[in-house]
């Protein structure tokens, strides 16, 4: 990954509270993981922002590189790294998720 992509991940991941790296939109997932990692956020009732990797080849394959983590989606909660779909829904059963977003004091969805 150049520089360039790495700053630009950064500062997406840094100017939002909470932000899922997807493919689609939430309003138009275009795979049954991003469709999850959605359903899970919005009922936790948090507002986030979204990228569609799938718009730029860049950030696709630089978030990987900067996650260390081979898949999408990817959901970082102030600036942290936290999981892939199937991360998001073992930490939403066990109600991990909403404490992790109400301890950071992640703004609720309008």
């Amino acid at each position: 990954m150049d520089a360039d992509t790495k700053n630009r991940i950064s500062k997406i991941v840094g100017d939002a509270d909470v932000v899922l790296f997807m493919k689609g939109t939430p309003l138009f997932p275009q795979c049954g993981f991003s469709n999850r990692a959605v359903a899970i956020l919005d009922h936790c009732k948090v507002a986030f922002e979204s990228v569609d990797v799938l718009q730029d080849m860049e950030i696709r394959q630089g978030i990987k590189a900067y996650s260390e983590w081979p898949t999408i989606p990817q959901l970082y909660v102030k600036g942290e790294f936290v999981g892939g779909s199937d991360i998001m829904m073992e930490m939403f059963e066990a109600g991990e998720l909403q404490q992790l977003m109400d301890e950071k004091q992640v703004a609720k969805a309008e």
